[in-house]
Formats: structure tokens, C-alpha cells, sequence
């Protein structure tokens, strides 16, 4: 079977690839080919990555709130939290690996309380509101000389708000152990994808700039909230046209290799990776 075959197929029978399988192949081809054309499961879960979901689970619960003009305290916030964290820890299927700083259960769910905390008293959206939480786009994906391709881009945008003047600012909540800079955040293509979507669905105009803002959850020891904002363009949104295809393109002459790099410590395929 084709590895272009292999990615994500919806019941429309449509191709379908994300950001996260772009990212994916970017960073390390081999661990791409592991997860998405052999489909191995992973070995193991990092905890970071499960306390990272269910934060991300706890602040939907409360911008959904936010939405309905009723919103959460903070007791109902970490509660959801804590009930995620707990489920996904006993339900998981693989191996769990905790870190030093969360060396247990009890510590991870301690450190993401005192995280959401710390984001419900300092974080807020003033004077804008909210369109939508944890909202699901689809959309053509085209070259970037404009020529249509056989697959579309899906992506789940965190949460989007509207100021009072009708601009839209796209926000995607990470969790981090260390600060984010200006520069990785201007140059992320995650915020690029969403950009494409958002254009492609007419939520902006194919021409237009959109404001972006990655809301960093920060797991120091005493927790902090990093808020950077960027810009998206219609170039940006050209130039990830461009690497999109070049991947695919990539995948399609079956170029699988590892990279070596920091991510290698916390990679899920790293026991096969060194049979490889």
C-alpha cells in the first residue's frame, strides 16, 4: 500500500493530513513512519503529554463556560482536571513515565492544579469574546501556486475570540517546563495551519493578516502563564502550502530516516528507533 494511502482516511473517504503529521515528519521522518505507515502503537506515554491533555480538557470546560455567559469557578476547573488526569492514568494501555519534577500521580495532578490556578487568576479576555472552543476545520489543500491537491488539512483550533471591532485572535494553549521565545512563536507553523483553515472557511479573507497568541502554561516551580502574540499572512499561510507538499512528496518516495535531536529523550518509538 502507498505510504500517501496510509494517512488519515475520514469515513468521506477523503485524504486528510495535520499539522501534527506534518510537524511529525518534520522533526523526525522515521518516528513518522513508525506511527503513521507502519501504525505501531507508541511504547510508552510521557506524563507531561497526559497532564498536557487534560489541561487542555479543563480550560475547554471553562471557555465553553465563558461562551454561555456562566463561568466555572475554579474549584469545577481543577476538579475536571483532576478527573481527566485520573481516568486517562488508569485507563492507559502503555506504560506511564514520569519526570523528577512529577514523579507519581499525586505530583502530577498537584503540579496541574497549582498551573490552572495560577491561568484562572491572572489570565482573562477582556473585551473580547468567544466565537468558538476546540473548534474542527477541514480545507483544500492547495500548492502554493494555487494548484488544488487530492488531500485537505484538518486541524482543532484551541479556542478563538472576536474583539470588539470584529478582528479575530486565534489562541492555542501549550504546557511547557520552559519559556517559549518570541522567535519560535513567529516562526511555528501550527499557527500557520490554522491560519490556512480559518482563511479557507472564510472566517478571514484570503488576504488578510490574522493575530495569533500561543498561552503557555509554564511547569516551573511556581507556575507562570507566558502569553506571546504573532501575526499570520497570506505569504505565511503560501510558504506552508509549500512544506505541506514538499512533505507529502517526501512520504510519497518513501524517504524515512532518524533524526537525532533533544526530542529523542521523550520519543515513544525510541526502543524500535535503535533496532532500526
Amino acid at each position: 500500500m502507498s505510504e500517501r494511502k496510509t494517512l488519515e482516511q475520514l469515513t468521506d473517504g477523503e485524504l486528510h493530513i495535520s499539522h501534527s503529521q506534518i510537524s511529525t515528519y518534520q522533526n523526525c521522518s522515521l518516528k513518522y513512519f513508525f506511527r503513521y505507515v507502519e501504525g505501531r502503537k507508541a511504547e510508552s506515554v510521557n506524563i507531561s503529554v497526559t497532564v498536557g491533555s487534560s489541561i487542555h480538557t479543563a480550560l475547554a470546560t471553562l471557555y465553553r463556560s465563558i461562551k454561555a455567559n456562566h463561568t466555572e469557578p475554579l474549584e469545577a476547573i481543577t476538579e475536571t482536571f483532576k478527573t481527566c488526569l485520573s481516568l486517562d492514568i488508569e485507563n492507559s494501555e502503555l506504560p506511564i513515565i514520569y519526570s523528577k519534577t512529577t514523579p507519581d500521580k499525586e505530583s502530577a495532578i498537584a503540579m496541574g492544579v497549582k498551573m490552572l490556578e495560577v491561568f484562572y487568576n491572572t489570565v482573562n479576555i477582556g473585551d473580547y469574546s468567544v466565537v468558538d472552543v476546540e473548534l474542527p476545520l477541514s480545507a483544500q489543500l492547495y500548492t502554493h501556486e494555487g494548484k488544488p491537491t487530492d488531500f485537505k488539512l484538518v486541524g482543532i483550533i484551541d479556542l478563538l475570540l472576536k474583539s470588539p471591532s470584529g478582528d479575530l485572535l486565534v489562541v492555542d494553549f501549550k504546557t511547557a517546563s520552559k519559556s517559549i521565545s518570541k522567535t519560535a512563536v513567529d516562526e511555528d507553523t501550527q499557527l500557520t495551519a490554522y491560519s490556512y483553515l480559518l482563511a479557507s472557511n472564510k472566517f478571514i479573507t484570503s488576504t488578510s493578516d490574522i493575530e495569533c497568541q500561543y498561552c503557555v502554561l509554564l511547569k516551573t516551580k511556581e507556575p507562570k502563564i507566558q502569553q506571546i502574540s504573532t501575526i499570520r499572512t497570506r505569504s505565511d499561510r503560501r510558504r506552508f502550502a509549500k512544506i505541506a507538499n514538499v512533505v507529502l512528496a517526501a512520504i510519497d518516495a518513501k524517504i524515512f530516516m532518524p533524526v537525532q535531536s533533544w526530542l529523542c529523550s521523550s520519543c515513544d518509538y525510541s526502543t524500535i528507533c535503535k533496532k532500526w
